[in-house]
Parts: structure tokens; C-alpha cells; sequence
């Protein structure tokens, strides 16, 4: 779908599918991508931290990746091999984002033949991971991620962090300040209830706490690229054919 508020597209990054090799030490600022995968790690490992949370990752570690998130990762010494596949339709609405595969190296052998069956034994074999925070900016990003309206000064005082450092902090660890996680996640939120649902777009941008229904139009044609009128125009099309 073409860009309707912007003079350009947001620029998106490439997630190809099939064998991924990162450098060792690789550091990959925060960056969106507008297609959902999920990547499979097979050797070495790395830190990605995103609008779903912080995961530090290994061999055998899965973490589904929906449209339009956003992420940072930092690569081990060692460096890391993965797999990247199309995320399969029966694992788009699960609310857990990191699992793990028993075999991972049987994924690569099956994608190198057929992607549907590769789709398929990753469905089969994908069993949720827990999951724990590092530390207050975790903390603060779950909190974040609950899109309940607080202040950041006053969670800066309940959580004992000096308010002077919370955004420094928290850049550190996301790559970007608690007030713009919140407002990508926010806008994902936003985007995700368009497309999705038949919730009037004014009472969408309601729930979500939006100064108003153009507030929120700007927050999805940002990270998107497509206001939400022409994204429920889309969903209304699709519905007709």
C-alpha cells in the first residue's frame, strides 16, 4: 500500500528469508521491518531488545517477529547463524514472542526443500520459552507495553532510578527513549486493532489514550506508512473478494 500522509514511506528494513549470518560483535541499531518472520537461531547468539521486550539468544531459541516492530540487536563475539522463515499463520496471535525448536538444523534441511513444510514442522515443534527481565528497563518497558498513562518522573521515584538517568538508561538497553517506545508501541497497538477488528476508529484512538483520532492517524501512517482509513478500507476490500 502506498504512503498517504508522507511525502515518503517509512524506511523499512529487509528481513530475507533463508540463511542469515551476523558478524561477530555486529550492532544493529533499532530498525522496523513491515513483514512478520520468525528467526531461528542456529549457532552463536545475540541480545535483541524490541517492542516486545529484552532476549538474550542461543541455538535452538525462536522469536516471532510481527509487522511493523521494532528492534535493536547485539551480536555475541562468537557471531550468529540463523534462520529466517515466513511466520506461519497459526502462530499469529500467540501472545509469547521467543520459543524454542528441538532441532533447528531439521528446519534449514526442510526449508531448503518445501517453505510450506518447513511452516509447518516450525508450528509442530515451537514450545514456549520463559522469559525475565534484565532490569529496571525492563521493567519499564513492560510497564510501557500495558499503555496504562503514567509519568515517567513519578515511575523513575516508585522504582528508585534517578529521573536524570531514565532516559539515558533506557536508550542504552533500546535504543530509544521510554517516550518514544511508548509511542511505537502505541501506534503498533493502533494499527494491529484497524486492521484487525471493526472498532470505530475513534474509539480505538480512545482506548489507546490518543489526544485524538488524528493523533492517531499521524502514529500509524508514521510507522507505517498508510493512514488507518485507507489501512480499514484495505481490510473492507479484502473482505469483498
Amino acid at each position: 500500500m502506498a504512503a498517504s500522509l508522507s511525502s515518503a514511506a517509512p524506511a523499512f528494513a529487509d528481513a530475507p528469508l533463508g540463511l542469515l549470518a551476523h558478524a561477530p560483535n555486529e550492532l544493529r541499531g533499532r530498525h522496523c521491518h513491515d513483514t512478520a518472520y520468525v528467526a531461528i537461531i542456529l549457532e552463536g547468539g545475540y541480545q535483541e531488545a524490541g517492542d516486545e521486550g529484552r532476549f538474550d539468544v542461543g541455538p535452538g531459541d525462536a522469536l516471532i517477529h510481527h509487522a511493523f516492530e521494532s528492534h535493536l540487536d547485539r551480536v555475541e563475539a562468537r557471531g550468529a547463524r540463523v534462520l529466517i522463515l515466513d511466520l506461519p499463520a497459526a502462530l499469529t496471535g500467540t501472545p509469547h514472542v521467543r520459543g524454542r525448536v528441538r532441532d533447528p538444523e531439521a528446519l534449514v534441511r526442510v526449508a531448503g526443500r518445501d517453505a510450506a513444510d518447513a511452516a509447518a514442522l516450525l508450528v509442530e515443534d515451537f514450545a514456549v520459552a520463559p522469559t525475565a527481565a534484565h532490569d529496571w528497563p525492563d521493567l519499564l518497558a513492560h510497564d510501557l507495553r500495558t499503555f496504562a498513562p503514567f509519568a515517567l518522573r513519578d515511575w523513575a521515584e516508585t522504582h528508585g532510578v534517578r529521573a536524570e538517568t531514565l532516559s539515558r538508561g533506557f536508550r542504552t538497553a533500546y535504543g530509544c527513549t521510554p517516550k518514544a517506545y511508548r509511542a511505537d508501541i502505541r501506534a503498533r497497538a493502533a494499527l494491529a486493532a484497524v486492521r484487525t477488528s471493526h472498532e470505530p476508529l475513534a474509539a480505538i484512538a480512545h482506548r489507546l489514550h490518543f489526544t485524538d483520532q488524528a493523533h492517531m492517524t499521524r502514529a500509524v501512517a508514521r510507522i507505517s506508512g498508510v493512514t488507518p482509513g485507507r489501512w480499514r478500507e484495505h481490510q473492507l476490500d479484502t473482505i469483498r473478494r
